[in-house]
């Protein structure tokens, strides 16, 4: 099967394979503020990510390219969404691109609409020095996002089995290219130790892509004539893997992923210690089922009740909201507490 066909069926099989809920986001509840002592127009939602400047904590993640004409009309609407919004939004792996020169347009169509927006380019962290440049330079990116994606890998037919020395690549690329660098996962969770490794590194992003959201062992198995059911309910539910890494206490902004539903999933995942969130599976099944404009509706809805939250809360900016109140219970908590990640810290919170 060619790279192009396979993006077409990771596309399909994600929509098929969704599931609402199991990102762990239900077990965060928010202390109430009986005096907010403020107006929603008080409210900002502009944030700084690392070297980046965002006008909204919510952006749209990297899905797809590489899938000839159909995924080039995926970006288009995604695009004008995200341009009409002021939205930053990420493309998928272009590793098909700079292989096959075909593909470009499928990634160009990005810049093209979203002209002055904020975009962030994407490859595997098998990727090059030279690659890293090729997928910047693609799309005029202002950072590039590299992906960890080894079970995955090891559930795709076709996929890789190595994954020797992906740090020390990952290392050379933040020192050699001129944006930032925002390391993902795609769905498995990430680890204190994984964060920390990065942090050392020299990253200063980390996409947590936390267990909950597109599951891409049961995409994958869908490419399979084995299932590899095992891997299936493999990962760090998203509430757990934010808190996780927030722990380790280093200067690294953390982007919240997985299985984000609604503005409620994004207030916990910031008030857990994100940055941002990005929102790839909801966004695309929308977008496939419904069009350009009933997205762009429920955007300008996630940021309308995102608003309405942070005022019942009575913060007025979203770094005040990492620093709201808020307990952790069920199997959130219980994580947490094996992993000795002091919970009460948030509790006790002013």
């Amino acid at each position: 099967m060619d790279r192009a066909q396979r993006k077409i069926d990771h596309i399909n099989y994600a929509i098929q394979t969704r599931k609402n809920g199991g990102n762990g986001l239900s077990d965060i509840r928010f202390v109430h503020n009986s005096l907010p002592d403020m107006a929603v127009s008080d409210v900002d939602l502009s944030v700084r990510m690392g070297e980046l400047f965002l006008s909204s904590p919510i952006f749209i993640n990297a899905m797809t390219g590489g899938g000839g004409s159909e995924t080039l009309k995926i970006n288009e609407g995604l695009a004008l969404v995200a341009k009409e919004l002021n939205m930053a939004m990420a493309v998928g792996s272009q590793m098909a691109a700079i292989k096959d020169r075909n593909e470009l347009k499928s990634f160009e169509i990005v810049r093209k609409i979203h002209q002055k927006g904020m975009v962030f380019a994407n490859l595997g962290s098998e990727a090059t020095v030279e690659q890293a440049k090729q997928a910047v330079e693609m799309i005029e990116a202002n950072a590039l996002q590299i992906h960890l994606n080894a079970v995955q890998e090891l559930v795709m037919p076709e996929g890789d089995r190595d994954f020797t020395n992906a740090l020390k690549r990952i290392e050379r690329i933040v020192n050699e290219i001129e944006v930032p660098v925002i390391v993902k996962e795609v769905g498995y969770g990430m680890s204190r130790k994984t964060a920390l490794k990065l942090y050392e590194a020299g990253v200063s992003i980390v996409d947590v892509g936390g267990y909950g959201g597109t599951n891409f062992s049961k995409v994958e198995n869908e490419r399979r004539m084995r299932h590899l059911a095992f891997f299936e309910d493999w990962g760090i539910e998203t509430s757990a893997t934010i808190a996780e890494v927030a722990s380790i206490n280093q200067p690294l902004s953390i982007i919240a992923t997985g299985g984000i539903n609604h503005a409620l999933d994004v207030a916990k995942a910031i008030a857990l210690g994100a940055s941002s969130v990005g929102m790839a599976g909801y966004v695309l099944t929308l977008l496939r089922q419904k069009g350009v404009e009933k997205l762009l509706d429920k955007m300008k809805e996630f940021h309308e009740d995102l608003s309405l939250i942070m005022t019942a809360l009575g913060v007025k900016s979203i770094s005040a909201l990492q620093r709201v109140p808020l307990v952790i219970k069920g199997d959130t908590y219980h994580w947490l507490k094996e992993r000795n990640v002091d919970t009460t810290r948030y509790a006790n919170r002013n």
